[in-house]
């Protein structure tokens, strides 16, 4: 008889959250076609996702390293950015 792995098998994860929460995350999981579980499941293995990747350290050679500190000390040029600068301020009347 085939035992089942033991690392495979889902585990329970309990919450309590406020009744405000729970009707807005129902409402969204509905929309998306979801049960509350596998949406809150997604959302938050996203989250995990994106925190993990922000602790990323990329490594680069010294002369990489030099063209990309080059690049940003350049001033900002182009058409898109005369047309970013001389776009109307909507906070200027």
């Amino acid at each position: 008889m085939a035992t089942k792995n033991q690392d495979n098998l889902a585990k329970p994860v309990n919450l309590r959250i406020r009744e405000d929460v729970r009707i807005v995350i129902d409402r969204a999981a509905k929309i998306r076609g979801k049960t509350r579980s596998d949406f809150m499941i997604d959302a938050a293995y996203r989250a995990a996702e994106d925190t993990l990747l922000d602790q990323t350290l990329v490594k680069v050679d010294a002369e990489s390293y030099q063209h990309y500190l080059d690049i940003l000390d350049q001033p900002p040029s182009g058409e898109g950015f005369a047309r970013l600068m001389n776009a109307p301020k909507p906070w200027r009347d």
